[in-house]
C-alpha cells in the first residue's frame, strides 16, 4: 500500500505565504512524479505543480513566479511553497504520486488540505 499524508494548509491573508508538504510511504518505484493539484468549489481539479524524481518541475501558468515545488527523495516528501497568495488560490490542495505498479500506470492521492486566502 502507498499512503500520502499532507500537512499544512490553513487561512492566510492575500499577499501572504503558506507552505504545504506531503510525505509518501509504502512500496513504489523510485521513478515517479509527485505533485500538487487543487480544486475550488464548482471548479475542475487542476494541476498546480509537479516534480519528477529526476528533478524536472512544471507549474501552472497561474502560479508561476509565486509557487515553488521541491522534493526530498530521501524522505519521499514533496513541498509546495506558496507566496503572494491570492483569493483565487483558495482550494483544496491534494498531493499525488504517479508511478507504475505491475506495468500499469497508477495514481495515488492524499486526502487533501484546505487553503483559504481571505482578508
Amino acid at each position: 500500500q502507498v499512503q500520502l499524508v499532507e500537512s499544512g494548509g490553513g487561512l492566510v491573508q492575500p499577499g501572504g505565504s503558506l507552505s504545504v508538504s506531503c510525505a509518501a510511504s509504502g512500496n513504489f518505484s523510485s521513478i515517479n512524479v509527485m505533485g500538487w493539484y487543487r480544486q475550488a468549489p464548482g471548479q475542475q481539479r487542476e494541476s498546480v505543480a509537479i516534480a519528477s524524481s529526476n528533478g524536472a518541475t512544471s507549474y501552472a501558468d497561474s502560479v508561476k513566479g509565486r509557487f515553488t515545488i521541491s522534493r526530498d527523495n530521501a524522505k519521499n516528501t514533496v513541498y509546495l511553497q506558496m507566496n503572494s497568495l491570492k483569493p483565487e488560490d483558495t482550494a483544496v490542495y491534494s498531493c499525488t504520486l504517479k508511478t507504475f505498479r505491475g506495468g500499469r500506470p497508477t495514481d495515488y492521492w492524499g486526502q487533501g488540505t484546505q487553503v483559504t486566502v481571505s482578508s
